[in-house]
């Protein structure tokens, strides 16, 4: 266990559910514009591609897709059957857009070979059980994630997810974060020394590094140049599909 770990956080690039709210896409991949913001992650944090001792993604197409292209020397230098595809940290709501695909059928994508996938069991797409998309459901599988990430031994943890469940996974005693993330927005995380014991194990920001898209569902190419605000907190905006 290493709970003086940083852990990266990454949410995936514009995906094609993000642009006309359209839920029903199954397992919605990144739009073109979507590759291109993850493509232009990479060579923004050289740094991190170097000290990223374990990736973790979930395993839903535009996170995977993300992890390729915004993590992209990572996963080279690690070797990509070393990154960990958890279901766990899939999103959260039961829409097409955020069911994940058999395992089966993923490992039949070119697009990602090499991947290992597992650990995706036959129910991980069911959204019942511990998959469900109620708030308990969720808490409980957020919890999980920070627990794997307590018990992995790595120093430098990145994890590559989704709005809803890194709200979920960087909850505090209030309940789930109220933060919009932009898209392919990079933020590192610390376990809060107070809590890294218990159950619960908090994460406590500890600086947001680099975003390259925006808030808005119809990101634009404009925004790939743009930088994460000092401030990126969006007051009264929804939870959902941001």
């Amino acid at each position: 266990m290493a709970p003086n770990s940083r852990i990266y956080i990454t949410r995936h690039a514009q995906a094609e559910h993000n642009v006309d709210l359209d839920y029903t896409i199954l397992d919605a991949p990144l739009t073109p514009l979507g590759k291109k913001q993850a493509a232009s992650l990479a060579p923004r944090i050289p740094d991190l591609q170097k000290k990223a001792d374990l990736i973790v993604t979930s395993p839903l197409q535009r996170t995977l897709q993300t992890t390729l292209l915004g993590w992209g020397p990572a996963v080279k230098r690690l070797g990509i059957k070393n990154v960990v595809c958890l279901p766990a940290a899939q999103e959260c709501n039961d829409f097409p857009c955020d069911t994940g695909l058999p395992r089966e059928q993923l490992e039949q994508n070119p697009e990602f070979k090499g991947f290992d996938f597992s650990r995706l069991t036959p129910d991980w797409t069911s959204k019942t059980g511990f998959w469900a998309p109620d708030d308990r459901s969720i808490a409980n599988r957020a919890r999980a994630v920070r627990h794997f990430l307590r018990e992995r031994p790595e120093k430098n943890i990145v994890l590559v997810g989704h709005g809803d469940i890194i709200r979920a996974v960087t909850c505090d005693a209030n309940g789930p974060s109220t933060y919009m993330w932009k898209n392919t927005e990079t933020q590192v995380y610390r376990f809060d020394p107070e809590t890294v014991e218990d159950d619960e194990c908090y994460l406590a920001l500890e600086e947001k590094i680099e975003a390259a898209g925006g808030y808005a569902p119809t990101s634009t190419e404009m925004d790939i140049d743009g930088a994460i605000e000092p401030n990126g907190e969006l007051d009264g905006e929804p939870h959902g599909k941001i």
